[in-house]
């Protein structure tokens, strides 16, 4: 019964993660959302038409993100936003608002160039635009954060005490 494209939300079900923008947003395909949280039994209420998976084991996550066509981070607040890496290294491209946390993410920090997926203000539009980029350019930006090349980006910066 779920129709393609399957955009998908992983993280806590809670107010901080702006889920609600995803919920909320026009969307003709099917949305997924993985994770608990204090506002998941009032979201599941208000949104039937959302597939509700919970919290999955790690190896089963990673084939949810897989089989996504688009990851879709609604956060505006985050520093980070691991959740983003995890899809993009399983080749899903991430939609989210240009705001600290994704522009680290998917902003290569030197070119000034975006990779492995689309930001903009209008999270509707970025989660449709991203089904357009190619699963191999998420999965290159994600492996730039690779442990040897953060490892080499910390040595790069260490100043030395003498």
């Amino acid at each position: 019964d779920c129709e393609r494209p399957f955009s998908l939300f992983v993280g806590r079900v809670s107010y901080e993660k702006n889920i609600d923008a995803f919920l909320s947003m026009p969307w003709s395909g099917t949305r997924i959302v993985c994770g608990e949280g204090p506002l998941a039994a009032q979201l599941k209420a208000r949104y039937a038409d959302v597939v509700w998976m919970g919290v999955l084991p790690r190896p089963q996550l990673a084939k949810v993100y897989a089989a996504a066509d688009v990851f879709v981070f609604p956060s505006r607040s985050e520093t980070f936003g691991l959740v983003m890496l995890e899809a993009m290294a399983c080749g899903t491209p991430v939609a989210a608002f240009p705001v600290d946390g994704p522009q680290e993410v998917l902003i290569n920090q030197t070119t000034g160039v975006v990779k492995g997926g689309i930001l903009s203000e209008d999270l509707a539009k970025a989660t449709q635009l991203a089904l357009d980029i190619p699963r191999y350019q998420a999965r290159e930006r994600a492996l730039e954060f690779s442990w040897e090349n953060a490892s080499s980006l910390f040595l790069k910066n260490l100043v030395s005490c003498k």
